[in-house]
């Protein structure tokens, strides 16, 4: 069963990350945050499936 609360948080953090990054002018550094828990986001819920 997926566990959509945890890919949720997964995500919903790494925007937070995301976005502290972009205020900072990091903007590679927010793609790359936003790719790694996309990632990291599907490779759970594939597992999970």
């Amino acid at each position: 069963m997926v566990n959509y609360e945890e890919l949720y948080h997964l995500m919903v953090h790494a925007s937070e990350d995301a976005l502290a990054a972009l205020e900072t002018g990091n903007i590679l550094d927010a793609r790359r945050i936003l790719i790694e828990a996309e990632q990291t986001a599907e490779e759970r819920y594939i597992e999970q499936t």
